[in-house]
């Protein structure tokens, strides 16, 4: 009975990664509800939790923060749908295949590295957050802003059984965490806005006219906690529109969107930014301001909501660390095809398990989620310039399937130049993205135009 037990278990993995290097077949392309649930699942998650609170500690202002988030969040959703769902309903192939052809091998597994390590260390930071609540009946000592490393035993011990729990449930149950999330987000959603009703009278809000004075007073002040920098309404628009720069200008939802029936489909991304980037985000600011400065989750979703918001932070963190241990399997299994599926995912739950132990990483979120973003933008550029820019110069996209190459160095240098101009820039990290992309697609348009203007590999009536 063991042996078909196995099959079973490896068929149902295996079916996970269908269409992994072949366009998804009509039968099997999905309506809009799904995005919605899926965008709106994804965005109302445990990272909401640090978020608002961090922008409380860096002192905006509350009208910098309402504006920021409603220019930035229209231009995340601008992004998805103008940027990365028409690409991904045209070619239908997943970001790694696609790059591949772009690329070639060889540079796509650099890429799927890099992409697989920034996915693991987000996932720990889920982890995390997901600690900061179970910790509580045990009175762990919480991390605090300046924490780089673990700070207790407890916290290393709480740490480790989430992270196998987690780990395990990523391999055994993506179909059905994947549901689960998606039934978890209404209530989750519910719990964000209750807890800040809850806790407004604590600040002095006792009806709807009083708000925007106690915003201004004693939730967004604009006034920063010692030691942290102060930011403006441009911090708040440029991190609301490039927090997911990795997924719409840097085309990682190529393999989601790729589903869309439409490329209209990508404006369900809205669902997710609305909801989770602005209503949630607003909430757990609330919430920390009540909290007296606090930005452990735990502790704040507890002031507001009691085990409610315990069991939401716990469930937020879930929901968020499973589907980012999964794509981080899915961009090692490019690298390590010969892998076993479960191998692949163990050996990212390792790494998240790890990164997950330094309080750091969740408490310095704001920075590693620009970090990230900004690393693997430049690759959505180069997908960007292949496919709408280069045939109108008269050049080839997929450039390195067709002449057979296992590097492209247009693509390489485009990545490497752009990163090394945008860590020069005396500007802060927030704000290295949108020039990084410029310089992205004008490398690889004028490097791929001088290969292959003197290239004789394919002839040049060739489409």
């Amino acid at each position: 009975m063991s042996a078909p037990e196995k099959n079973s278990v490896t068929e149902r993995l295996d079916a996970l990664y269908e269409f992994d290097r072949e366009p998804v077949t009509q039968d099997k392309l999905q309506g809009a509800g799904s995005f919605i649930g899926m965008y709106a699942g994804e965005h109302v998650a445990g990272t909401e939790f640090v978020i608002g609170p961090l922008f409380v500690a860096h002192g905006v202002a509350a009208i910098d923060l309402f504006l920021g988030l409603l220019v930035g969040n229209i231009l995340a959703v601008l992004s998805w749908a103008f940027l990365c769902a028409p690409i991904a309903v045209r070619t239908r192939l997943t970001l790694y295949w696609l790059l591949r052809k772009i690329t070639g091998p060889y540079l796509t597994f650099v890429y799927s590295i890099v992409n697989a390590l920034m996915f693991c260390f987000l996932a720990g930071a889920m982890i995390s957050v997901s600690a900061t609540a179970i910790g509580l009946p045990f009175h762990m000592p919480m991390p605090q802003l300046t924490d780089l490393y673990p700070t207790s035993v407890s916290w290393v011990v709480i740490v480790l059984v989430i992270g196998a729990l987690f780990t395990s449930l990523a391999i055994l149950g993506f179909e059905k965490l994947a549901h689960f999330a998606a039934v978890c987000s209404p209530w989750m959603f519910l719990v964000f806005v209750a807890a800040a009703v809850a806790v407004l009278p604590t600040l002095g809000c006792n009806s709807f006219g009083d708000f925007w004075r106690v915003a201004n007073e004693k939730i967004w002040t604009g006034v920063p906690l010692a030691g942290q920098s102060k930011f403006t309404f441009w911090h708040v628009m440029f991190f609301a529109w490039f927090c997911n720069m990795a997924m719409h200008i840097g085309m990682s939802d190529l393999s989601v969107l790729r589903y869309a029936k439409k490329w209209q489909y990508g404006f369900a991304s809205a669902f997710g930014m609305f909801l989770g980037h602005y209503t949630a985000w607003i909430a757990s600011g609330i919430l920390c301001a009540a909290a007296l400065g606090s930005v452990a989750p735990g502790p704040i979703a507890y002031l507001g909501a009691g085990v409610a918001g315990v069991v939401c932070v716990v469930l937020a963190g879930w929901t968020t660390a499973n589907p980012t241990l999964y794509r981080a399997g899915l961009a090692l299994q490019v690298a390590t095809p010969n892998w076993k599926r479960w191998k692949v995912t163990l050996a990212a739950g390792m790494v998240t398990t790890t990164a997950a132990l330094f309080p750091a990483l969740v408490m310095r979120l704001l920075d590693f989620v620009a970090l990230y973003g900004l690393l693997l933008m430049p690759m959505g550029a180069v997908i960007f310039a292949d496919y709408w820019i280069l045939p109108k110069l008269g050049l080839k996209r997929n450039y390195a399937e067709l002449a057979g190459l296992l590097f492209s160095w247009p693509a390489a240098a485009a990545w490497g130049i752009s990163l090394l101009v945008v860590f020069m820039l005396p500007i802060e990290i927030f704000f290295k993205g949108l020039p990084g992309w410029f310089i992205s697609v004008f490398l690889y348009t004028v490097l791929s135009l001088l290969i292959q203007k003197k290239s004789s590999v394919i002839p040049a009536s060739e489409a």
